[in-house]
């Protein structure tokens, strides 16, 4: 049975999960742009929302999805420093939230690696270590929110020195994350290299398939169970 899906965004990645929704067993059933989201009372019932909207936006709207019971998944990325306000707002079990600065399933194994990377790093201070991103010129926000994520799942692992952070904005790049770790003699490094979009979008709506009939805040880690 197709499972009803209201689409908060409609840029680039929006309009990705608008046409792959169906292979994932989801129908759209409205889309929340610039003028809609306004008009939060016009927006349509469904069984789990997918915003790829704005930064600013996030805060505004998981609010009202709370209100009107809709869980969500947020693919958006520079509202981060909000999280424990807005995980306050799930706290009642009305709505389940996937949260994410990135949905490719890649990713993150690949930060689960990182973690064991910087466990076995952080008891050896001849190695320095590093993380670099390269986005796509538009990208806003720089570190990405997965270079955080995984600086921060380094420090979670006890590795407590310098963790050097760069970014890259250029061309159209889909996304590029490098974890390294570098001494006098040999250098070891970790990368993932998203060559289609079509891999966030595809993770954002396994998230939403998954998020069916739970409430709370989740990561997609949860949903990959890593």
């Amino acid at each position: 049975m197709s499972r009803s899906l209201l689409l908060i965004g409609r840029g680039r990645m929006g309009r990705l999960v608008e046409a792959l929704a169906p292979e994932h067993g989801f129908h759209v059933v409205g889309i929340v742009d610039r003028d809609a989201a306004a008009r939060p009372d016009d927006w349509p019932a469904a069984d789990v929302a997918v915003d790829f909207s704005l930064a600013e936006a996030v805060p505004v709207n998981l609010p009202r999805l709370s209100e009107r019971g809709i869980s969500v998944v947020i693919g958006a990325t520079g509202w981060h420093e909000r999280e424990p306000e807005l995980r306050r707002l799930v706290q009642d079990g009305r709505i389940g939230v996937v949260a994410a600065p990135n949905f490719a399933i890649g990713v993150n194994l690949f930060l689960a690696l990182t973690e064991r990377a910087a466990e076995l790093w952080r008891e050896r201070p001849e190695f320095g270590a590093w993380v670099h991103e390269l986005h796509h010129a538009a990208k806003r926000d720089a570190p990405s929110g997965t270079a955080r994520v995984l600086e921060a799942a380094m420090r979670g692992q006890g590795y407590d020195r310098a963790i050097d952070m760069s970014s890259t904005r250029a061309g159209s790049i889909p996304g590029t994350h490098t974890v390294g770790f570098d001494a006098a003699a040999e250098t070891i490094t970790l990368t993932h290299t998203a060559r289609d979009r079509s891999i966030f979008a595809r993770g954002a709506l396994q998230a939403a398939a998954w998020l069916q009939g739970r409430r709370g805040w989740f990561t997609m880690r949860d949903v990959l169970g890593v």
